[in-house]
């Protein structure tokens, strides 16, 4: 069995962002670069999927420049036979998911797992087109992945209870937290990660369906006026000036 892993790199939760001088990019000087948590999802069951199987080998795949292999290798060192990176800085979600389906189109994968979203964007769009343009079976937001043979049971979360689908395989899934438990890198895997092979691949091509114009901070958010508890008049009379009431 063949599976695909697409991992994206994001900015850690606790990073302050910041803009270039353009207005069109993050500023990246000092910024912590991560596995993209959902992606991580992913990735962890495909690891627990080739500890219960034989004959399973996982490959890693992310779009990006030079400056993604940092986190290529830190993805390698959880688990991974290899890792493919496609020499392109991409400028929409769109341009994403047709580099991963033009790589893997001739593959022959029997499983290609992407996080539902990156938390960067949450556009969670890649995975619904990378499964469109490769003509595949899809499901979004799978909390639980079981394999029989060829039959995938994958269940998701949906309003009110709990989606449970079936699907022949070869299939693209996007993974949703309790997919699996996140695995932390041991120094073993670390220094192992060293060694694995990093495929640099040329891009199919420049085909992005947006561009940046700019980004903009929100605004900063107005004071906060304290009021004692016991002043119920003052609270009525902002409210009133307010038209509150």
């Amino acid at each position: 069995m063949n599976i695909l892993i697409c991992i994206s790199q994001v900015p850690d939760t606790t990073t302050k962002i910041q803009f270039d001088a353009s207005g069109k990019e993050i500023n990246k000087a000092g910024v912590k670069f991560v596995v993209n948590p959902y992606d991580e999802f992913a990735l962890s069951r495909a690891l627990e999927i080739q500890e219960s199987r034989q004959g399973v080998k996982i490959t890693l795949l992310s779009v990006g420049g030079q400056d993604v292999t940092p986190t290529i290798v830190n993805a390698l060192a959880v688990g991974g036979e290899e890792a493919v990176r496609i020499d392109l800085n991409p400028q929409d979600g769109y341009e994403v998911a047709y580099q991963i389906a033009q790589y893997a189109k001739d593959k022959n994968f029997d499983l290609i797992m992407l996080g539902k979203e990156s938390i960067d964007n949450n556009g969670s769009e890649v995975p619904g087109m990378v499964a469109e343009m490769l003509d595949m079976p899809f499901v979004s937001f799978a909390t639980q992945l079981d394999l029989n043979g060829k039959t995938a049971t994958i269940r998701r979360e949906v309003d009110g209870g709990t989606e449970v689908l079936e699907a022949e395989l070869p299939l693209v899934l996007s993974a949703q937290k309790g997919l699996a438990e996140w695995r932390i890198a041991n120094m073993r895997g670390i220094m192992a990660a060293k060694k694995k092979p990093i495929h640099i691949v040329a891009p199919a091509g420049s085909n992005a369906k947006t561009s940046i114009q700019t980004y903009q901070l929100p605004p900063q958010k107005a004071g906060c006026q304290m009021i004692q508890p016991d002043d119920v008049n003052q609270l009525v009379d902002i409210l009133a000036q307010k038209g509150v009431i």
